[in-house]
């Protein structure tokens, strides 16, 4: 990794993305410390402490650590994923979307579609986020006094969140188009790198087994580093053997390669998506009458604690997957491009047979993959079960009573993700300038 970083830098123009990738997640943090107008601090620090910290935990997570301030950005680029998200889902199951995404130009204007689709999710987020965080922190406070009664004030607090959200979006973009790497994945990876030393700080003077804990956190990353890299490495190759042509006195085709399908095609997706599922019973509940219910709800989904919801987030987890890679592998459409192309599967009729053994070997792989996402993001439920067992008269929560929160389970596979696959394209260009040079 070090020799490809060193190797990068001595070449300009990769030097130069190295450098303007940096420049943007720079610019990204410096936004992220700029406070929505009204914000109410003592308000956001009583928030930290109340019943909904696991939920500001885990919104803060995917704003790339821009919530904590309760920045302008604070929406940060979840509402364009949940766009993406939703337009990928559809586009199989509304024919004019597929046919459009087939057609010339097709995935540019889904492209714009997502933008559209982004604005009004970043509205609804604005309104619902405030909404119930001013229900968490109780007691009459309020994140943003005055936040739905003033209308000005409301208007202007909607217009620049929502505006901070495409401007995020927008620094991610450019990330992607003059940088290295996936942007909107690079700046969630810097939000967690950015809050690790300091969940890491609270572990070791905060916990009342600080050694013990520290020595538990490493075991744990350096396991999940090992079996995350393991899994999204993996693939299965299917043998792929293309028809001969005969034009002229020359032969044509004949040869034969695989299709590379991975055991997680899908990365870190389904767990961004389902963090997002899993926030909202504790941010629904707060909008009934309070009752028993509401109350186990709360502490269960605000806490992220108990046996209920460490299984709903694994069930969750483990769907999305097989949800998500079965979408995207229907909308590489691999059996009609092989067919088109000449190309078919030893044994296996092209078509539509050809593409249910994809879809049939898909599911039986990505099984492994989901479990492993699961059991990744449980982890801190894991380890809160045995403190709770070996430990029963601490009561000590958050980071500093459980050290698989310092880089939780969802953060460590984004962190590892994003650096696998920002190396993949950092080795690719080298590999590509290393090849022109061998040319001339």
């Amino acid at each position: 990794m070090l020799s490809a970083l060193r190797n990068a830098y001595k070449l300009p123009d990769l030097r130069n993305k190295l450098l303007i990738t940096g420049l943007i997640l720079v610019i990204y943090q410096f936004v992220a410390h700029v406070p929505v107008i009204g914000v109410d601090r003592n308000a956001l620090s009583q928030l930290l402490t109340s019943e909904g910290a696991g939920i500001f935990n885990v919104l803060n997570l995917l704003s790339g650590g821009a919530l904590q301030n309760f920045s302008i950005i604070a929406n940060g680029v979840y509402p364009y994923i949940t766009a993406s998200i939703i337009l990928q889902v559809l586009t199989p199951i509304i024919p004019s979307l597929e046919q459009l995404q087939r057609e010339p130009g097709g995935r540019e204007k889904l492209e714009n579609y997502t933008y559209f689709l982004a604005i009004p999710m970043a509205i609804l987020q604005t309104v619902s986020q405030i909404n119930i965080f001013n229900a968490f922190i109780g007691g009459g406070q309020s994140i943003i006094p005055g936040f739905g009664a003033d209308l000005l004030l409301t208007l202007t607090v909607i217009v620049t969140m929502t505006a901070g959200t495409m401007f995020a979006v927008w620094l991610g973009n450019l990330i992607t188009e003059d940088g290295i790497g996936n942007g909107l994945s690079i700046i969630i990876f810097a939000g967690i790198v950015a809050r690790t030393p300091s969940n890491l700080q609270r572990l070791l003077t905060s916990s009342p087994r600080p050694e013990v804990h520290l020595i538990v956190f490493i075991v744990i990353t350096i396991l999940s580093v090992i079996g995350v890299v393991i899994i999204q490495e993996a693939v299965r190759r299917i043998p792929v053997q293309y028809g001969k042509r005969v034009r002229g006195n020359k032969q044509y085709g004949g040869a034969a390669t695989h299709i590379p399908l991975r055991v997680n095609p899908v990365g870190m997706i389904p767990l961004i998506f389902a963090q997002s599922i899993v926030a909202l019973p504790a941010l629904l509940v707060n909008l009934f009458p309070e009752g028993p219910v509401g109350r186990t709800i709360t502490e269960s989904f605000g806490q992220q604690q108990g046996l209920f919801y460490w299984g709903f987030y694994f069930i969750l987890v483990v769907g999305f997957t097989f949800i998500y890679s079965e979408v995207m592998i229907g909308n590489q459409n691999l059996a009609e491009n092989l067919q088109r192309n000449g190309g078919f599967i030893p044994g296996i009729r092209p078509g539509k047979k050809t593409q249910d053994y994809i879809i049939r070997v898909t599911r039986r792989i990505v099984l492994i993959g989901a479990l492993f996402l699961g059991l990744i993001a449980v982890i801190p439920g894991i380890v809160d079960i045995f403190n709770r067992l070996l430990f029963p008269n601490e009561a000590v929560s958050g980071v500093a009573g459980n050290p698989a929160l310092v880089l939780s389970g969802s953060a460590l596979i984004i962190v590892v993700s994003v650096v696998t696959e920002t190396l993949r394209q950092i080795e690719a260009q080298l590999a590509m300038r290393n090849y022109d040079r061998y040319v001339r």
